[in-house]
């Protein structure tokens, strides 16, 4: 039975003026640096084949996929956006000091969501469901080579979710423009729900002989 091969991979960078705020379901843009460098990396180092590229809606995910994979026209699947924060949107954590709730929420209290957010719960169930189907399109299909451009909070959790060998979300963070390759068999996606992921990517280029 042949293996299906998902490679999952975070929007470069954007502006650094918003570096330590909740930037979740806000539409910003790669910065000209984001862009630059996804295209060294792109030009020193082998992104996987995909014949199919799954992407978030904001615009810092669907210009990353339109670089790193301009052959391929994205498909567009809100569920795969970030987290909403709500009114806690691009604000930092010292702006949102001596709030109660936010201190529950930064604590993992699930009971709390941002006002007019999300639950980490909905998120998780959100992105979750959203994959299942990703992944069962793709058995149903045959189509063996796809990617996801998406989050950064989206990849952690659905790797910490997913992914063997299990560990926590933090665990699976990685820099802008860089990401992990799944490996799904089908019996096993069937039986357990889980994927091996065998390698972070991009890849180093072989060296030419």
């Amino acid at each position: 039975m042949k293996s299906y091969y998902i490679h999952m991979i975070r929007h470069g960078a954007i502006s650094p003026t918003l570096n330590g705020r909740y930037i979740g379901v806000t539409d910003v843009g790669l910065s000209d640096k984001g862009k630059e460098d996804l295209k060294k990396l792109d030009s020193t180092m082998d992104y996987p084949y995909a014949k199919v590229v799954f992407s978030s809606p904001l615009k810092r995910c669907t210009e990353t996929a339109r670089l790193i994979y301009p052959g391929v026209e994205p498909l567009v699947i809100d569920q795969l956006s970030e987290y909403h924060f709500g009114e806690w949107e691009n604000r930092s954590a010292d702006e949102l000091k001596g709030n109660e709730n936010f201190a529950k929420w930064l604590a993992g209290d699930n009971s709390v969501k941002p006002p007019r957010g999300e639950s980490s719960a909905d998120f998780t169930r959100r992105i979750c469901i959203m994959f299942e189907s990703i992944v069962d399109g793709l058995i149903k299909t045959g189509n063996t080579d796809a990617a996801i451009i998406t989050h950064g909070g989206v990849m952690n959790t659905l790797l910490a979710v997913y992914g063997l060998p299990q560990a926590k979300p933090f665990d699976w963070a990685c820099d802008n423009g860089y990401g992990y390759s799944l490996r799904i068999t089908p019996a096993l996606w069937m039986r357990d729900k889980v994927a091996e992921v065998y390698q972070q990517i991009p890849v180093i280029r072989a060296e030419d002989d």
